[in-house]
């Protein structure tokens, strides 16, 4: 019986919490940004360098990705792919200053336009 009550408010505690997904909510200081067929908004940003966390929505009808990549083309972070209506949380824990580009590096996504800028100062 102790067991079942303890697997029980368990349960619960995981359910309350969410997980990256769709009922999440915004973490403090993190830079939201929305994916869509086939943008992103915004697709420019301007964030300090270091710790940056990004809050990744995808308010389109397929899943969607988010990638960045620093001027030579390596990849710097990369999110989960998020199904449509879920959302997602990307740490990068230290961005050096420079310019980087993001996209979603799923098939014909960014020949489509899901690309933007990126600038860590």
């Amino acid at each position: 019986m102790r067991r079942l009550a303890v697997g029980v408010v368990a349960l619960a505690l995981l359910a309350a919490c969410g997980g990256g997904g769709g009922g999440s909510a915004q973490p403090a200081g993190s830079i939201k940004v929305t994916m869509t067929e086939w943008a992103f908004s915004p697709s420019s940003l301007s964030v300090p360098s270091g710790k940056v966390v990004f809050y990744v929505v995808n308010a389109g009808t397929i899943s969607h990705d988010i990638v960045i990549r620093d001027g030579s083309g390596t990849t710097v972070a990369r999110s989960e792919l998020v199904s449509a209506g879920d959302s997602f949380v990307l740490t990068v824990p230290s961005l050096a200053a420079g310019k980087y580009t993001f996209i979603c590096d799923q098939p014909g996504h960014e020949a489509n336009g899901m690309k933007g800028d990126l600038t860590a100062t």
